[in-house]
């Protein structure tokens, strides 16, 4: 079993707040972390998958269940399902407060972040924190696998899909699950969209993987007006299955690129759009590098402590750093991604690195050492890098 970095945190929140809130897309792990955390509260944690009718029939008298089974942490899965609990949930929190149970109470799991954050904003502002769970990352997989880097790259983070027997099986189950998602899971939360139509836009995304986001070409290839394809775009991110990055946009008096970044969040997602099954079919493929870059922003990005933002930053005259982490105006992270073995630092990676000011500038490849390029950057590998995220305060 490999063991997830998000554990300690969400066992850290649940002794904060009453519920916590477990968001990101089905099948990456969430309902098993769930059921490791949960023997650590309650000796007889119940657990509820509100898709199954004879769970939902539970809950025919809410306030009845959580009363007579107070005292147990109570996971309700696919929460999204029944919207109106958080009401009943806040009336349940608010009374065991009053009693002196403070914490430890629910643990909720979505598919769906931007619907489940303001159905719950609404009625548990204050007693639900949040923690969002993505596929495995490298440092996860790290201890167990001999070559674990291009193996997570390859197949991607879901569980299923890392640790099929061989790479055809694990190719299978990605394959079958983008097609559960598009006839099933997408109509769920985006109403009529065809799914031939939603096909074709996540294929074009996977051919566009790291570019920049241009809504009214996307529009134009799927045959629909751009405010629908916005909408499309919206969808697939609040679904938590692909990640816009926006860019950095200091007042530094340049002209900026204003056009999110799009990435499929997870790389084995994007291989199964392309049909790679290999790591010889996804090294002679022209996305190879791109989806390198978007694999490492992904593991990056998981390792960025709350409220912190990742950004890109690119001008018009050539300056560009694939990521900006800023924590504060003081300490501005920068980073170029490469895929080289012997990476050097572009001319735009300096320039960028002088507009924005920044005070650490590292680039990323898939050697194993670290050793400085020019004056003032750093090579390092994606595990290094994530060790100096996770230390951001």
């Amino acid at each position: 079993m490999i063991n997830r970095g998000a554990q300690s945190e969400v066992i850290t929140l649940m002794q904060e707040f009453p519920a916590v809130g477990l968001l990101g897309p089905r099948q990456v792990g969430k309902t098993t972390l769930a059921e490791t955390i949960a023997v650590l509260f309650s000796p007889e944690p119940i657990y509820l998958d509100l898709e199954n009718p004879s769970d939902q029939s539970k809950l025919s008298d809410p306030e009845d269940y959580f009363e007579r089974n107070k005292g147990k942490l109570i996971i309700l899965d696919e929460i999204q399902r029944f919207p109106g609990l958080f009401s009943v949930l806040r009336g349940v929190i608010d009374r065991r407060r009053r009693q002196g149970l403070k914490s430890g109470q629910f643990l909720i799991l979505g598919s769906a972040s931007l619907d489940l954050l303001k159905q719950s904003s609404e009625s548990l502002a204050g007693r639900i924190a949040y923690k969002e769970l993505s596929g495995f990352n490298a440092a996860e997989v790290a201890p167990k696998e001999k070559h674990p880097q291009d193996r997570l790259w390859l197949r991607g983070g879901f569980p299923d899909s890392f640790l099929a027997k061989t790479d055809d099986a694990s190719l299978r189950w990605r394959l079958n699950f983008i097609s559960t998602y598009l006839e099933r899971d997408v109509p769920q939360f985006g109403g009529r969209i065809p799914a031939v139509t939603l096909r074709r836009l996540w294929t074009m995304l996977a051919h566009n993987q790291s570019g920049q986001l241009n809504i009214a070409q996307l529009g134009a290839n799927l045959d629909v007006a751009a405010p629908t394809a916005k909408r499309y775009i919206e969808l697939l991110e609040d679904l938590l299955l692909i990640r816009s990055v926006r860019p950095w946009s200091g007042n530094i008096g340049k002209r900026l690129v204003k056009v999110p970044k799009i990435y499929i969040r997870d790389s084995g997602l994007v291989h199964a759009l392309l049909n790679l099954k290999t790591m010889d079919d996804l090294l002679g493929h022209p996305v190879v590098g791109a989806s390198w870059e978007a694999f490492v922003v992904e593991n990056l990005i998981s390792c960025l402590p709350v409220g912190v933002t990742p950004w890109f930053y690119r001008t018009s005259a050539g300056a560009e750093i694939d990521l900006v982490i800023e924590q504060s105006p003081k300490k501005k992270y920068a980073i170029e991604i490469k895929r080289s073995s012997s990476p050097t630092v572009s001319k735009g990676f300096d320039l960028g690195c002088e507009d924005i000011g920044a005070t650490h500038q590292f680039v990323v490849y898939p050697g194993k050492e670290q050793f400085t390029i020019g004056k003032n950057s750093i090579a390092m590998p994606l595990l290094d890098m994530m060790e100096v995220l996770r230390s951001i305060k």
